[in-house]
């Protein structure tokens, strides 16, 4: 089964070139041409990524950011599309892990903050992929909310928990669409909350992702 994360990093190339440099993303002020420095620094840049989940060395990855942003868009296109020969990228499950999730939610960043955005119909496979992906990634994601969650796969009807407790609010929904609400995006379509009204507004509310 092809890998999504590899298919996903080519398909956000593309759409990175149709939309341009300048575009707007859904990742806070970030334009396309910053969202792609973010990618190239955390691909393959062992000063500037530790700071991307470390605070105190985060200057260091705006600087490498900012050092990266410069370059000639394409070219920038280019790195990201064919990570560094040293990249975690260049191994298949090493990539699957970190970048099934991650490429995923940038793509969906540039695609849905354009007007009339419209949800994409992944392949089965894919979505299996995803699913299998926030299945574990959900059990943080969830955790600022303070309420039991599960999710249930619409089409499918499978299930899985990510917090346990009494009483927990059952996301119902396809697994990008859920993926997508759990990485704090609003712009997300078809999703059903179900269960006690309090815990539904508190996992709402939350501010969900990383």
């Amino acid at each position: 089964m092809p890998s999504l994360a590899r298919s996903e990093r080519q398909r956000l190339c593309d759409t990175a070139l149709v939309v341009g440099p300048d575009a707007p993303t859904l990742s806070g002020e970030w334009t396309v041409r910053d969202l792609l420095a973010h990618l190239v620094v955390r691909d393959s840049d062992p000063v500037g990524a530790p700071g991307i989940v470390l605070p105190p060395l985060a200057f260091l990855t705006e600087r490498r950011m900012h050092n990266v942003a410069l370059a000639d868009f394409a070219h920038l296109v280019g790195r990201v599309r064919r990570p560094a020969p040293w990249a975690p990228a260049r191994m298949p499950q090493l990539d699957k892990a970190l970048n099934t999730l991650e490429f995923f939610v940038h793509h969906e960043d540039i695609r849905r903050a354009r007007p009339g955005w419209t949800q994409r119909g992944l392949p089965v496979g894919e979505q299996k992929q995803l699913w299998k992906a926030i299945g574990y990634a959900g059990r943080g994601l969830v955790r600022p909310s303070g309420v039991p969650v599960a999710i249930r796969w619409e089409e499918t009807g499978v299930e899985t928990t990510l917090r346990r407790g009494e009483k927990p609010v059952m996301l119902t929904g396809d697994p990008g669409e859920i993926t997508l609400f759990l990485f704090g995006r609003d712009q997300v379509s078809g999703l059903a909350f179900d269960g006690p009204a309090p815990h539904v507004t508190r996992l709402r509310q939350a501010a969900l992702g990383l």
